[in-house]
């Protein structure tokens, strides 16, 4: 279903373009914001415009989030009506994790893991307390971080390896057979396979992804998963020329990798075995990463043979609901005018109340 505007008044939306500049300049006093400012130092928003939107571009990110007065959802509307313009001249190949250039990577579920535990940049030690200290300009200058002594070990093998030794977690399997299902170019259908859920869910809004995955460990999903490994590093993006016919690196960029362990008691074809759930990101969204894993497995209910009882493990409401631009263009556009539709409803309502009191007036008294 599609809504289109109502044209209004010309000079009243030209002002209203004025208004907003004037906002989002602020006060001309105050230097203005750079977009290397708010690539740099609001990162981690940068991060999550550019997973949402679908574009891994931190310039153009920046660029969103200083137009929409770093509103997110704003942001991240922007960034995609961008990218609808943009020609694809490549499909890029599977990216390869396994050689990420690792700078942060735990596991929840071995102390001891081949290549170590790199604690990296996290917030999950820090304390929830205000640092009044960074309200003061240019105290950060002589803050540096201790190097490790020794190299990373570059292999890192999979912790999720390890347990698929032993036969004891079930196999990645081969998502990728025949054509992948791109949910930029073709419309949602159902049941939808893994491919589109993936999609889907990398694109979905982290507030609402977040909600529904806390909601499956509450009860509402019958998960409790363990992280069997969480990544964050760079990746080669690489595609293959049709006139050389070999791969070649075009970029890199970062990304967060999270592979969840869950418990599957096993069923008629499948013995009691742990199962994965699955999530990427672009940049460093482990919140979002996490969940798009709780969510992932949540949605593999039918395909495992679970009742499916919970909202988490519906495709047909997680899917469609979790598109934070297509929820933010209907609640939005609640906004606009209504004129019509809201007289025709007085009229039809004052009719009824007339037809009421009149039969009401009719009734014999008691």
């Amino acid at each position: 279903m599609s809504y289109v505007a109502v044209k209004g008044g010309e000079r009243a939306i030209l002002n209203s373009h004025k208004l907003i500049a004037e906002n989002r300049r602020g006060n001309r006093e105050l230097s203005e914001l750079s977009l290397d400012h708010i690539s740099e130092q609001f990162s981690l928003a940068v991060d999550r415009v550019m997973t949402e939107g679908s574009v891994y571009d931190r310039k153009l990110a920046a660029l969103a989030l200083k137009q929409a007065q770093g509103d997110a959802f704003e942001a991240i509307f922007l960034l995609r009506a961008f990218r609808t313009t943009l020609p694809r001249f490549a499909v890029s190949e599977p990216i390869d994790t396994s050689k990420m250039t690792v700078r942060r990577r735990v596991s929840a579920t071995f102390k001891d893991i081949p290549g170590g535990q790199v604690l990296g940049p996290t917030y999950d030690y820090t304390h929830r307390l205000l640092d009044f200290s960074l309200s003061a300009e240019g105290n950060d200058d002589s803050i540096e971080a201790d190097r490790a002594e020794e190299a990373l070990d570059p292999a890192m093998p999979r912790v999720m390896d390890i347990l698929d030794d032993e036969g004891l977690v079930e196999g990645e399997g081969d998502h990728g057979v025949g054509e992948v299902f791109d949910l930029t170019r073709q419309p949602m259908s159902f049941p939808a396979g893994r491919d589109q859920r993936l999609q889907n869910l990398a694109r979905a809004d982290e507030g609402f992804l977040l909600g529904l995955a806390y909601s499956t460990t509450r009860g509402y999903g019958g998960a409790h998963p363990f992280v069997g490994e969480m990544r964050l590093g760079e990746v080669l993006v690489e595609i293959v020329p049709e006139d050389l016919g070999f791969p070649i690196a075009i970029a890199e960029i970062t990304v967060t990798e999270c592979q969840t362990i869950n418990q599957f008691m096993g069923s008629v074809k499948k013995p009691p075995q742990f199962t994965r759930g699955y999530g990427l990101t672009f940049g460093h969204c482990e919140r979002k990463a996490i969940s798009m894993a709780l969510i992932d497995r949540a949605l593999r209910a039918p395909e495992l043979g679970e009742d499916v009882r919970y909202p988490a493990q519906d495709q047909e409401f997680v899917l469609p609901h979790t598109d934070n631009v297509e929820a933010n263009g209907l609640i939005s556009h609640f906004k606009l005018p209504h004129y019509v539709d809201f007289q025709a409803e007085l009229q039809l309502l004052r009719r009824l109340r007339t037809e009421h009191d009149a039969a009401k007036s009719q009734e014999p008294n008691q």
